[in-house]
């Protein structure tokens, strides 16, 4: 009986501590400055075609580029990091896709070299289709309290909404602003809730027991 709790437990546990239940968070380090995001978290390259990063099943669109703010050539600094890559769109195609879709809210950083009005947009559907379920107006503050770049301030920001979202358009504003540490909640696999109710069983089984 008591092999059976701590098998019990255990279950509970690998499902709750699983990557996929936990949110995750996006802040572009590995992708080669310049190039597009792409499929770099989506278990391919970014497109390079040369680096890749961790499997979240994102994907972004081909305008929505890395930049990395230790390039001097740049006007970038005091990003939040870890790190020193932030992303930003370079035209329309920015929409961030995840497949599995994301639930309750997305929180990130931003910079804003202007007022942004609805500049991200988060739909039910992939590719920007489907409902409008929320958007957010960021406020031109790329600059305040500080001037030793165009981009030096960094303020975070979440966006709620009620649903499971399945793509973020960033694309309406671009060289406008600048992004980083994108985080989100997937909406966890099948095989996770699975571990959780069996363990949710397993415990109830062995309570009865114990009553019997």
């Amino acid at each position: 009986m008591k092999l059976l709790k701590s098998l019990a437990v255990a279950g509970l546990l690998a499902a709750v501590a699983s990557p996929s239940f936990a949110a995750i968070t996006l802040n572009f380090e590995g992708v080669e400055s310049f190039a597009s995001v792409a499929e770099f978290y989506n278990g391919g390259f970014d497109s390079t075609g040369l680096h890749s990063g961790t499997n979240y099943g994102v994907s972004f669109g081909l305008d929505a580029l890395a930049f990395d703010s230790s390039d001097s050539t740049l006007s970038i600094s005091h990003v939040p990091g870890p790190g020193s890559t932030v992303m930003s769109a370079v035209g329309s195609d920015a929409i961030m896709n995840v497949a599995a879709g994301f639930t309750s809210r997305i929180q990130f950083y931003y910079s804003s070299a202007a007022t942004a009005l609805d500049a991200v947009k988060v739909y039910s559907g992939l590719n920007g289709t489907g409902t409008l379920l929320a958007s957010i107006s960021l406020s031109g503050n790329a600059m305040n309290g500080c001037s030793d770049s165009s981009f030096c301030n960094w303020e975070q920001t979440s966006l709620l909404f009620a649903g499971t979202a399945k793509s973020v358009d960033f694309g309406g504003y671009a060289g406008t602003v600048g992004y980083d540490n994108i985080t989100l909640a997937p909406v966890p696999e099948p095989s996770t809730y699975a571990l959780m109710f069996a363990g949710i069983a397993a415990l109830g089984f062995v309570t009865s027991r114990r009553k019997s």
